[in-house]
């Protein structure tokens, strides 16, 4: 079972394979954006690798990222928790004034990955 730490908040045991976003969410209790739900259109769910970076990503993510024109970040509706992991959730509804995080990303992620 991996176990996440996000910077802040504490370490938690993640089921394998759970999307990052919806870790972050639902058992860390971080309040991270998702306004495009999941989906790697918008860059609002991106988080700060402090250790276990995973070595692919999926074509979605990178072409978002390069989209905007952001490094040093990965989106966490794209990536999944299959190893100990320790982030900084960047990204959190507090403080933005919306009404909410965005829809709930699916369970699996989307667009359908092609991992690089």
């Amino acid at each position: 079972m991996p176990k996440l730490t996000v910077d802040g908040y504490g370490k938690f045991d993640i089921s394998d394979s759970k999307r990052l976003v919806l870790a972050i969410e639902q058992d860390a209790q971080v309040d991270i954006m998702h306004a495009c739900g999941g989906n790697a259109r918008c860059t609002t769910c991106r988080v700060e690798f402090i250790d276990g970076e995973p070595s692919t990503m999926t074509a979605a993510e990178k072409a978002c990222l390069e989209a905007k024109g952001l490094t040093g970040v990965r989106l966490s509706c794209q990536l999944l928790c299959n190893q100990d992991m320790t982030v900084r959730a960047i990204s959190r509804l507090e403080g933005t004034g919306r009404p909410d995080a965005g829809g709930t990303p699916a369970e699996m992620i989307t667009p359908t990955p092609e991992w690089l």
